[in-house]
């Protein structure tokens, strides 16, 4: 259950230099600790509540089908999406964000991948889960639980694209 609809099996690829430009733009002019507010707000956003209302009707299988559904709508994802009742892991061998913009020589913003963290862990704590992310810079693994299950996030176990 994705947020959006569209009629194209692959999504454009183009949108990641989007993303990249906006969150340098927030990073430069208002700081770091305003960037990171923004991925909390969007995780947070009406943009979300359907997965958000689905996510707590249906639980962790509801998670595990976005996933699969979301990568494979993202060009040249690679990733493993497995689940049981206590927990979803999220294994990206491919992230297609970095993929793209490193394919296309873009300086990526340092912190790019803790967008993934923050986004997605607000989205889950609006339905009594949370979200971990571990590596980062191209291949992470991201974990979906009820909250308190996984522990606590350490920022510096999510990689700094260089």
């Amino acid at each position: 259950m994705l947020p959006y609809h569209d009629n194209k099996p692959k999504g454009a690829a183009d949108f990641y230099f989007a993303i990249n430009a906006t969150f340098r733009f927030i990073k430069n002019r208002f700081g770091m600790d305003q960037l990171i507010r923004y991925w909390i707000d969007l995780g947070r956003s009406a943009y979300y509540q359907p997965v958000a209302e689905d996510w707590k009707s249906r639980g962790l299988k509801a998670v595990a089908e976005y996933w699969r559904d979301f990568f494979a709508a993202e060009p040249d994802a690679v990733v493993n999406v497995t689940g049981d009742e206590s927990s979803v892991r999220v294994e990206v061998l491919q992230c297609p964000a970095i993929h793209h913009l490193k394919t296309h020589s873009r300086e990526v913003v340092p912190e790019f991948c803790q967008h993934c963290y923050f986004v997605s862990n607000a989205l889950a704590s609006s339905v009594g889960m949370e979200a971990r992310v571990v590596g980062g810079a191209g291949s992470c693994v991201q974990t979906f639980a009820a909250q308190g299950f996984l522990g606590t996030q350490d920022l510096n176990g999510i990689r700094r694209v260089e």
